[in-house]
């Protein structure tokens, strides 16, 4: 039997923009992954917000992956769930991140991850949801 079609598997499991935006405003954690100096990928799992389209994430200056963005912008992130390879699911989107230093836009970064993290852990956001002392934190974002 020549010229059998097989079914395209990828497309029958494959998310529309639609379902992949809800499944990025729902999910919890992500995994970031950046280029290290050596040119391999340096994965971490991350907490994460979703700006008007952007996956906005924050971090310590001198983290690691602070220091790889700088040097290549080249970056993913990984939204999964599941534990048996039957039952996972994800979205993976890749671009180039951008790092935010903006005091003003650093605040409103901190205080839309936290009361994320705080709305997953059933706990309650902070007032604001951001301590000006961390200030100092580098914001990396996910342009799409």
């Amino acid at each position: 039997m020549k010229n059998v079609e097989k079914p395209d598997t990828r497309k029958a499991i494959r998310m529309t923009q639609a379902e992949a935006s809800e499944w990025l405003e729902k999910g919890n954690n992500c995994s970031l992954a950046t280029i290290g100096r050596d040119g391999y990928p340096h994965v971490v799992a991350m907490g994460y917000a979703v700006d008007k389209g952007d996956i906005v994430m924050t971090s310590f200056a001198k983290a690691q992956k602070v220091i790889n963005l700088r040097h290549n912008a080249h970056a993913a992130v990984m939204v999964e769930s599941g534990n048996a390879y039957h039952t996972l699911k994800g979205v993976m989107v890749r671009g180039r991140a951008e790092i935010i230093e903006d005091t003003e836009k650093v605040l409103e970064a901190l205080s839309l991850v936290s009361r994320r993290t705080a709305q997953a852990s059933g706990a309650r956001a902070p007032n604001g949801g951001a301590d000006v002392a961390v200030v100092n934190d580098q914001i990396v974002q996910q342009a799409r």
